[in-house]
């Protein structure tokens, strides 16, 4: 499996000759300003997801996500919170 790393700029000028290297296999991790932010990888190629599922580490969610609870409304800061349930 080939592995390239390109910036952003790469990409847009090269995009034919970039995604007729991923139709090869090349797996491309896309940066801006040298920090990852996208992979481009050949359809039909497991994700690293797909791989723990299929060994059975993990299992996709079945059902709704649950309400997130209110938010507790307090005086002071977290720091002041966390200093008072050491006390």
């Amino acid at each position: 499996m080939d592995v390239a790393t390109i910036g952003i700029r790469d990409l847009r000028n090269g995009l034919s000759r970039h995604l007729a290297d991923v139709r090869e296999g090349t797996e491309i991790t896309v940066t801006d300003h040298g920090t990852p932010i996208a992979r481009i990888i050949p359809i039909g190629r497991e994700s690293g997801l797909e791989k723990l599922i299929r060994a059975g580490l993990v299992t996709m969610p079945t059902g709704p996500r649950h309400p997130l609870p209110e938010p507790i409304k307090t005086s002071g800061t977290v720091s002041d919170l966390i200093a008072d349930q050491r006390r």
